[in-house]
């Protein structure tokens, strides 16, 4: 495999970029022209002595904006462990860098439209989690690594990752016809843990990696089901690695949206009534959505775990009802009402799911490799579990069925004794059930919710759930849009034309969007004051109170019901994409 460069310079010129490689014994160096955007690998000599010179660790990539084009690359990193001996970096920071000299030719209009495409992509990068391996592949996972060609283990980083996972995918496509060229880097966006742990006094090392993929991504309630080709809303596929003693043991599972069309659009309502489409053939992506999947995974165990009464109830009836028209002996599907059956704490009732699938779970294995690299074990089947966020119910149970799958890995690579069970295990039990306090709400199988971690919901617990409530309720409503557009524009499902240069930002918004606010705030407060300031008489005070009071009720009332046009949507997506 063709390894990438560790360490950069970056030498700017009026005229050129200069990428040049620092590693020991290299001489390559990326030219890149700002007026013609061209790009050529050349030598070290042929850097101008002129140039001003920054170190840096790496390319993302590039991007059209209304200024033009723009150079984004990684200005710091931080390593997080080591995977099989390879070293897996975090990247910290970026530099998004123009290739125009000056913004002077763009209108008063078109300065504020590339300032508001610039924090967009700012906004994408410091996302907490774009994570690169310049020497090892982070898209793939153990057992597909294992059984590729020699003529793959040939390839590039850039060539042969799997592009579902590769989100600087569109960033680099100018890099794409030079397959050569090692110099950009492949940015995975997973959420990665690596722990050393011991048990019985051997040491092992213990990796989580949930690869996101970059197909159909987008906030929860702007992005839901399945598109055109059968990608599945915020799609992640979770990889347990398990290494000791030169042995290692992988078990992977994945989640993802719904697979069928159906939409849930943010209307100011805390949870949204979801909405299943009822003019689009749903069999055809749902049927490319479980295709594809048996190719790359195999047997298919779908956990759905929505509720089976109330909105939810009509999502889990469509997709029972689609399982059964698909025919396919390949897919099982298993209803398992969460809420319901743990309700008041009940979380022994899970154990309930555990049982249904053990033999199933036991018949598709995991991947396992002994010392020698002989394969012993390849895992045959997969569990896609979903909930409708994909986060809490299905982080509980993909927990489950890791901590069940690690239990035999561990007992296979000897270092729990026959009889052990890790639940038993109280130091690596902290560290599995806690996992890192940063990735609570990450696509991620541990932690626990901390219901579950202590078997108790404390007065601090139910505070604090409340205000991650409140927080939701704010991002989904006021500025899930923006993250969205944000998305869309790193992704490259909205370009920039060249050739038309006007852009969907500037919205004009309804008289209602401002003035019927307004009216609320100026009725509530009048109702305050008339209730603090008592008139003469106490008919005069209940007259003003009852008349500002139903001004205020009927205008949020209004407001309520043209919820759509007051919380913050994309711009940038088209119609279709969103319904």
């Amino acid at each position: 495999m063709a390894t990438a460069y560790e360490k950069f310079n970056l030498h700017t010129t009026p005229e050129k970029f200069y990428i040049e490689a620092c590693d020991d014994g290299s001489n390559d160096v990326l030219s890149i022209d700002r007026v013609s955007t061209e790009m050529i690998l050349t030598v070290r000599k042929d850097i101008p002595p002129h140039a001003v010179t920054r170190p840096i660790c790496g390319i993302m990539g590039t991007i059209r904006l209304v200024a033009g084009t723009y150079l984004i690359v990684v200005t710091k990193k931080k390593k997080v462990g080591d995977l099989l001996g390879h070293a897996v970096w975090k990247a910290m920071d970026f530099d998004v860098i123009s290739y125009k000299k000056t913004v002077l030719h763009l209108t008063d209009n078109q300065m504020q439209d590339n300032k508001a495409f610039l924090s967009m992509i700012n906004s994408v990068l410091l996302t907490d989690g774009f994570y690169f391996a310049t020497d090892y592949d982070l898209t793939h996972t153990l057992q597909r690594l294992a059984n590729t060609s020699p003529e793959f283990q040939e390839m590039s980083l850039l060539e042969r990752a799997d592009q579902r996972f590769v989100w600087n995918g569109h960033l680099l496509r100018e890099f794409m016809p030079q397959p050569e060229n090692v110099l950009p880097l492949t940015m995975c966006c997973p959420v990665i843990i690596m722990k050393s742990c011991c048990i019985n006094g051997k040491i092992f090392d213990w990796n989580i990696i949930s690869r996101r993929s970059c197909f159909r991504a987008g906030v929860r309630y702007y992005v839901r089901g399945i598109d055109s080709e059968g990608h599945a809303a915020n799609f992640v596929e979770t990889e347990q690695i398990v290494q000791y003693s030169g042995g290692k043991a992988s078990f992977v599972q994945t989640r993802g949206s719904i697979p069928f069309y159906w939409s849930q659009r943010p209307n100011l309502k805390y949870k949204p009534k979801p909405q299943i489409s009822k003019t689009i053939d749903h069999l055809d992506g749902f049927q490319r959505h479980f295709d594809s999947q048996i190719i790359i995974y195999g047997k298919q165990v779908i956990l759905n775990l929505i509720d089976q009464k109330g909105s939810e109830k009509q999502l889990e009836q469509a997709f029972d009802k689609m399982v059964s028209s698909l025919g396919n002996g390949m897919v099982k599907y298993i209803a398992f009402d969460f809420h319901k059956e743990c309700s008041r704490m009940r979380w022994h009732r899970l154990q309930i799911l555990v049982d249904m699938v053990t033999e199933m779970q036991d018949e598709y294995g995991y991947f396992l490799v002994d010392v020698d690299g002989n394969v012993l074990v390849q895992q045959e089947g997969m569990f896609r579990s979903n909930c409708m966020d994909c986060l809490d119910r299905t982080n509980v149970i993909q927990s489950l069925l890791a901590r069940r799958s690690l239990q035999s890995q561990l007992e296979r690579l000897g270092v729990l004794h026959m009889g052990q069970r890790i639940e038993d295990q109280s130091d690596f039990e902290k560290i599995y059930k806690n996992g890192d306090p940063q990735l609570k709400s990450a696509h991620f199988p541990t932690p626990l919710c901390s219901c579950l971690r202590t078997g108790k919901r404390t007065q601090w617990g139910l505070v604090m759930d409340g205000w991650n409530s409140m927080i939701r309720y704010y991002k989904n409503n006021f500025s899930d849009g923006f993250r969205q557009d944000s998305i869309d524009l790193f992704l490259g499902n909205y370009s920039i034309d060249e050739a038309d240069m006007t852009t969907p930002l500037h919205e004009t918004k309804d008289w209602k969007f401002l003035t019927l606010p307004i009216i609320m705030v100026v009725a509530f407060s009048m109702c305050i004051i008339c209730l603090l300031m008592a008139g003469d008489t106490w008919t005069e005070t209940l007259a003003y109170v009852l008349f500002w009071g139903t001004a205020s009720f009927v205008t949020a009332g209004v407001i309520l019901f043209n919820g759509r046009e007051f919380v913050d949507s994309p711009k940038l997506v088209q119609k279709e994409k969103m319904d």
